[in-house]
């Protein structure tokens, strides 16, 4: 039963850090590229964005890249470079 219970406590502390975001730098809002202009250059460079959020200071996307593989980005609010990506194999 401990086993059982510490092994529960272990995966409740660890699942979080595995899946933890970005840490893009902070930068005033009135400087961030507006939303919908960061997400016209991304379909525009071949990205099919399934879904777009604020997580944070970083923009996120979650989609397909121009080779159809899924995609989990994070981007800089400011100049718009990836600080994290996952991308299936």
């Amino acid at each position: 039963m401990k086993t059982l219970i510490l092994t529960a406590l272990l995966a409740a502390v660890a699942a979080p850090a595995a899946f933890a975001g970005a840490k893009c730098e902070a930068h005033p809002k009135d400087k961030w590229i507006k939303e919908a202009d960061f997400k016209q250059k991304l379909e525009k460079d071949g990205y099919q964005i399934k879904k777009f959020k604020v997580d944070g200071n970083c923009y996120e996307i979650y989609g397909k890249n121009k080779e159809g593989k899924k995609v989990e980005i994070y981007f800089d609010t400011v100049s718009g470079k990836a600080v994290k990506s996952e991308i299936e194999d």
